[in-house]
Protein backbone atom coordinates (compact mmCIF):
# COMPACT_ATOMS: atom_id res chain seq x y z
CA UNK A 1 0.00 0.00 0.00
CA UNK A 2 1.40 2.89 -0.99
CA UNK A 3 1.01 6.61 0.96
CA UNK A 4 -1.24 7.54 -2.08
CA UNK A 5 -3.90 4.80 -1.76
CA UNK A 6 -3.82 5.12 2.01
CA UNK A 7 -5.15 8.79 1.48
CA UNK A 8 -7.58 8.03 -0.58
CA UNK A 9 -9.35 5.23 1.59
CA UNK A 10 -9.62 8.34 4.09
CA UNK A 11 -11.05 10.05 1.82
CA UNK A 12 -13.68 7.54 0.13
CA UNK A 13 -14.62 7.11 4.07
CA UNK A 14 -14.91 10.56 4.49
CA UNK A 15 -17.45 10.31 1.65
CA UNK A 16 -19.14 7.62 2.53
CA UNK A 17 -20.05 9.73 6.16
CA UNK A 18 -21.22 12.79 5.03
CA UNK A 19 -21.82 14.60 1.94
CA UNK A 20 -18.88 16.28 -0.02
CA UNK A 21 -19.42 19.71 -1.67
CA UNK A 22 -18.86 19.90 -5.39
CA UNK A 23 -16.00 21.42 -7.48
CA UNK A 24 -15.90 25.21 -7.94
CA UNK A 25 -12.81 26.02 -9.76
CA UNK A 26 -9.55 24.94 -10.20
CA UNK A 27 -7.32 28.29 -9.78
CA UNK A 28 -4.05 28.96 -11.55
CA UNK A 29 -0.98 30.91 -11.09
CA UNK A 30 0.68 33.29 -13.83
CA UNK A 31 3.84 31.84 -15.61
CA UNK A 32 6.37 31.35 -13.27
CA UNK A 33 8.90 34.46 -13.71
CA UNK A 34 12.03 32.44 -12.67
CA UNK A 35 13.50 29.25 -12.70
CA UNK A 36 11.32 26.59 -10.65
CA UNK A 37 12.25 25.33 -7.34
CA UNK A 38 10.79 22.33 -5.60
CA UNK A 39 7.65 22.24 -3.78
CA UNK A 40 8.45 24.41 -0.41
CA UNK A 41 11.75 25.92 -1.76
CA UNK A 42 10.22 29.49 -1.65
CA UNK A 43 11.85 32.76 -2.35
CA UNK A 44 12.92 31.74 -5.89
CA UNK A 45 10.14 31.12 -8.59
CA UNK A 46 6.47 32.21 -8.56
CA UNK A 47 4.01 30.27 -9.62
CA UNK A 48 4.58 27.12 -8.02
CA UNK A 49 1.11 26.12 -6.85
CA UNK A 50 -2.14 25.57 -8.14
CA UNK A 51 -5.42 25.72 -5.88
CA UNK A 52 -8.60 23.99 -6.17
CA UNK A 53 -11.71 24.99 -4.46
CA UNK A 54 -14.95 23.28 -3.17
CA UNK A 55 -18.56 24.98 -3.48
CA UNK A 56 -18.38 25.14 0.51
CA UNK A 57 -14.73 27.65 0.11
CA UNK A 58 -12.48 24.76 0.81
CA UNK A 59 -9.18 25.22 -0.49
CA UNK A 60 -6.24 22.64 -1.74
CA UNK A 61 -3.23 23.41 -2.93
CA UNK A 62 -0.60 21.06 -5.03
CA UNK A 63 3.02 21.83 -6.60
CA UNK A 64 2.69 22.11 -10.50
CA UNK A 65 6.26 22.72 -11.87
CA UNK A 66 6.75 19.11 -11.74
CA UNK A 67 7.52 18.08 -15.26
CA UNK A 68 4.85 20.15 -17.52
CA UNK A 69 2.11 20.08 -15.55
CA UNK A 70 1.74 23.47 -15.11
CA UNK A 71 1.43 24.01 -18.99
CA UNK A 72 -0.73 21.00 -18.98
CA UNK A 73 -3.34 22.31 -17.28
CA UNK A 74 -2.88 25.61 -18.45
CA UNK A 75 -4.34 23.66 -21.99
CA UNK A 76 -6.53 21.46 -20.52
CA UNK A 77 -9.09 21.21 -17.22
CA UNK A 78 -9.75 25.11 -15.98
CA UNK A 79 -13.01 26.23 -14.44
CA UNK A 80 -15.39 25.46 -17.45
CA UNK A 81 -13.64 21.57 -17.21
CA UNK A 82 -13.99 20.92 -13.75
CA UNK A 83 -16.92 23.39 -12.09
CA UNK A 84 -19.28 21.08 -10.58
CA UNK A 85 -17.48 18.12 -10.70
CA UNK A 86 -17.98 15.70 -7.94
CA UNK A 87 -14.99 16.11 -5.24
CA UNK A 88 -14.47 12.40 -4.68
CA UNK A 89 -14.19 11.37 -8.26
CA UNK A 90 -12.18 13.83 -8.77
CA UNK A 91 -9.90 13.09 -6.22
CA UNK A 92 -9.43 9.35 -7.09
CA UNK A 93 -7.47 10.27 -10.03
CA UNK A 94 -4.44 10.45 -7.09
CA UNK A 95 -4.55 6.90 -7.00
CA UNK A 96 -6.17 5.93 -11.05
CA UNK A 97 -4.27 8.73 -12.76
CA UNK A 98 -0.64 10.09 -13.98
CA UNK A 99 0.75 13.26 -14.54
CA UNK A 100 -1.88 16.25 -14.72
CA UNK A 101 -4.85 13.59 -13.87
CA UNK A 102 -2.82 12.70 -10.15
CA UNK A 103 -1.97 16.07 -9.56
CA UNK A 104 -5.65 17.21 -9.91
CA UNK A 105 -6.82 14.13 -7.91
CA UNK A 106 -4.05 15.33 -5.32
CA UNK A 107 -5.02 18.86 -5.11
CA UNK A 108 -8.49 18.05 -4.63
CA UNK A 109 -7.94 15.18 -1.63
CA UNK A 110 -6.25 18.30 0.19
CA UNK A 111 -9.33 20.65 -0.31
CA UNK A 112 -11.48 17.66 0.88
CA UNK A 113 -9.08 17.42 4.04
CA UNK A 114 -9.81 21.11 4.69
CA UNK A 115 -13.49 20.77 4.30
CA UNK A 116 -13.00 18.36 7.16
CA UNK A 117 -10.75 20.15 9.34
CA UNK A 118 -13.55 23.02 9.08
CA UNK A 119 -16.74 20.87 9.82
CA UNK A 120 -14.74 19.06 12.51
CA UNK A 121 -13.38 22.83 13.94
CA UNK A 122 -10.24 21.74 14.04
CA UNK A 123 -7.25 24.10 12.96
CA UNK A 124 -3.41 22.84 13.27
CA UNK A 125 -0.95 24.81 15.28
CA UNK A 126 0.46 27.95 13.72
CA UNK A 127 4.53 28.09 13.05
CA UNK A 128 6.94 30.67 12.33
CA UNK A 129 9.76 28.20 12.02
CA UNK A 130 10.32 27.86 8.43
CA UNK A 131 12.77 25.04 8.89
CA UNK A 132 10.51 23.05 10.63
CA UNK A 133 11.78 22.89 14.34
CA UNK A 134 14.68 21.44 12.70
CA UNK A 135 17.13 23.43 15.73
CA UNK A 136 20.23 22.19 13.51
CA UNK A 137 23.66 21.84 15.57
CA UNK A 138 26.88 21.94 15.11
CA UNK A 139 28.75 18.66 13.54
CA UNK A 140 24.82 17.18 12.89
CA UNK A 141 24.29 15.33 9.73
CA UNK A 142 21.15 17.00 8.12
CA UNK A 143 19.68 16.22 5.20
CA UNK A 144 17.74 18.38 2.45
CA UNK A 145 15.32 16.32 -0.22
CA UNK A 146 14.69 18.92 -2.40
CA UNK A 147 16.91 21.85 -2.74
CA UNK A 148 15.44 24.63 0.08
CA UNK A 149 17.49 27.58 -1.06
CA UNK A 150 16.81 29.99 1.57
CA UNK A 151 17.18 27.70 4.59
CA UNK A 152 20.72 26.08 3.45
CA UNK A 153 22.61 29.12 4.54
CA UNK A 154 20.67 29.05 7.95
CA UNK A 155 21.68 25.70 8.59
CA UNK A 156 24.94 25.99 7.61
CA UNK A 157 25.71 28.93 10.02
CA UNK A 158 24.81 26.72 12.96
CA UNK A 159 27.72 24.31 11.86
CA UNK A 160 25.60 21.46 10.60
CA UNK A 161 26.83 19.29 7.85
CA UNK A 162 24.30 19.46 4.87
CA UNK A 163 23.77 17.29 2.74
CA UNK A 164 20.88 17.84 -0.45
CA UNK A 165 19.43 15.42 -2.76
CA UNK A 166 18.31 16.47 -6.02
CA UNK A 167 17.05 14.74 -9.24
CA UNK A 168 19.10 17.19 -11.05
CA UNK A 169 22.38 16.47 -11.66
CA UNK A 170 23.36 19.53 -13.08
CA UNK A 171 22.88 20.77 -9.95
CA UNK A 172 25.68 17.77 -8.64
CA UNK A 173 28.76 19.09 -6.78
CA UNK A 174 30.59 20.62 -3.66
CA UNK A 175 29.39 23.90 -2.17
CA UNK A 176 30.69 25.59 0.83
CA UNK A 177 30.01 23.73 4.15
CA UNK A 178 27.75 21.63 2.09
CA UNK A 179 26.91 19.39 -0.99
CA UNK A 180 24.54 18.29 -3.52
CA UNK A 181 23.95 15.03 -5.07
CA UNK A 182 21.23 12.02 -6.35
CA UNK A 183 22.56 9.39 -4.85
CA UNK A 184 19.44 9.24 -2.27
CA UNK A 185 21.84 6.72 0.45
CA UNK A 186 23.38 9.71 1.17
CA UNK A 187 20.61 10.21 3.73
CA UNK A 188 21.66 7.02 5.64
CA UNK A 189 23.86 9.15 7.94
CA UNK A 190 21.65 11.97 8.15
CA UNK A 191 19.92 12.16 12.07
CA UNK A 192 17.42 15.29 10.68
CA UNK A 193 15.79 15.59 7.13
CA UNK A 194 14.24 18.28 5.77
CA UNK A 195 12.27 17.11 2.74
CA UNK A 196 9.73 19.05 0.02
CA UNK A 197 6.03 17.93 -0.46
CA UNK A 198 6.91 16.83 -4.68
CA UNK A 199 7.43 13.25 -3.01
CA UNK A 200 3.44 13.00 -2.46
CA UNK A 201 3.35 13.72 -6.35
CA UNK A 202 6.12 11.80 -7.82
CA UNK A 203 5.21 8.52 -5.90
CA UNK A 204 9.05 8.20 -4.57
CA UNK A 205 8.08 8.98 -0.63
CA UNK A 206 8.43 5.40 0.53
CA UNK A 207 11.85 5.18 -1.70
CA UNK A 208 13.29 7.88 0.11
CA UNK A 209 12.04 7.51 3.49
CA UNK A 210 13.78 4.14 3.37
CA UNK A 211 16.75 5.93 3.28
CA UNK A 212 15.76 7.84 6.40
CA UNK A 213 15.42 4.98 9.29
CA UNK A 214 18.20 6.57 11.34
CA UNK A 215 16.46 9.97 11.48
CA UNK A 216 14.95 10.82 14.58
CA UNK A 217 13.35 13.50 12.82
CA UNK A 218 12.09 14.09 9.62
CA UNK A 219 9.73 16.88 8.49
CA UNK A 220 7.59 17.51 5.19
CA UNK A 221 7.13 21.17 4.47
CA UNK A 222 5.54 23.56 1.70
CA UNK A 223 1.86 24.42 0.97
CA UNK A 224 1.29 21.04 -0.51
CA UNK A 225 1.44 19.40 2.73
CA UNK A 226 -2.90 20.14 3.33
CA UNK A 227 -3.48 16.79 3.54
CA UNK A 228 -4.18 14.03 5.90
CA UNK A 229 -1.43 13.03 7.81
CA UNK A 230 -2.07 9.95 9.44
CA UNK A 231 -0.49 7.55 6.65
CA UNK A 232 2.45 9.77 6.47
CA UNK A 233 3.25 9.71 10.53
CA UNK A 234 3.06 5.66 10.37
CA UNK A 235 5.72 5.44 7.40
CA UNK A 236 8.39 8.06 10.02
CA UNK A 237 7.29 11.42 9.54
CA UNK A 238 7.48 13.31 12.22
CA UNK A 239 6.62 16.51 11.70
CA UNK A 240 4.56 18.16 8.28
CA UNK A 241 4.35 21.69 8.05
CA UNK A 242 1.56 23.58 5.51
CA UNK A 243 -0.15 26.97 4.34
CA UNK A 244 -3.79 27.68 5.79
CA UNK A 245 -5.54 29.64 3.81
CA UNK A 246 -6.83 32.54 5.85
CA UNK A 247 -8.78 34.95 3.56
CA UNK A 248 -10.33 33.12 0.74
CA UNK A 249 -10.35 36.03 -1.89
CA UNK A 250 -7.23 37.42 -1.04
CA UNK A 251 -5.30 34.68 -1.02
CA UNK A 252 -6.99 33.49 -4.54
CA UNK A 253 -6.78 37.08 -5.80
CA UNK A 254 -2.93 36.56 -4.98
CA UNK A 255 -2.33 33.11 -6.09
CA UNK A 256 -3.66 33.80 -9.58
CA UNK A 257 -2.47 37.33 -9.99
CA UNK A 258 1.24 36.35 -9.01
CA UNK A 259 1.47 38.70 -5.51
CA UNK A 260 2.43 36.17 -3.34
CA UNK A 261 4.14 39.26 -0.78
CA UNK A 262 0.56 40.12 -0.57
CA UNK A 263 1.47 43.87 -1.22
CA UNK A 264 -1.98 44.65 -0.55
CA UNK A 265 -2.09 44.13 3.14
CA UNK A 266 -4.45 41.56 3.28
CA UNK A 267 -3.20 38.22 4.95
CA UNK A 268 -3.97 35.35 3.15
CA UNK A 269 -2.34 32.58 4.68
CA UNK A 270 -0.76 31.46 7.80
CA UNK A 271 2.25 28.54 7.99
CA UNK A 272 0.98 25.53 10.63
CA UNK A 273 3.22 22.95 11.56
CA UNK A 274 1.08 19.06 12.74
CA UNK A 275 2.74 16.68 14.84
CA UNK A 276 2.12 12.86 15.78
CA UNK A 277 1.63 14.00 19.42
CA UNK A 278 -0.72 16.97 18.62
CA UNK A 279 -3.13 15.22 15.78
CA UNK A 280 -6.20 14.05 17.42
CA UNK A 281 -6.23 11.41 14.39
CA UNK A 282 -9.17 10.88 11.38
CA UNK A 283 -10.98 9.21 12.97
CA UNK A 284 -12.16 11.33 15.76
CA UNK A 285 -12.16 14.75 13.09
CA UNK A 286 -14.52 12.72 11.49
CA UNK A 287 -16.59 11.87 14.49
CA UNK A 288 -16.73 15.17 15.25
CA UNK A 289 -17.63 16.22 11.33
CA UNK A 290 -20.41 13.79 11.45
CA UNK A 291 -21.80 13.41 14.78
Amino acid sequence: MSFATDYLAQIETLAARMPLPRVRALHLPPPPAEEPCRDGASGHARGEFCALELDDGSIGLSYVLLDDTLERLRKGPGLDDLKGTDALALARRYVSGQGVDRTLGFVCANAITRCLFDRAGYRPEGSSDSIGQMDPQPGEAIGMIGLFGPLVERIVAAGADLTVIELDERAVGEREGWRVTTDASALERCGKVLSTCTLLLNDTLDRMLAHCRAARWFAMVGPSAGCLPDALFARGVTLLGGSWVEDRAAFIDGLTSGDKDNRKGRKATSKFALTMEDWPGFEALLARATG
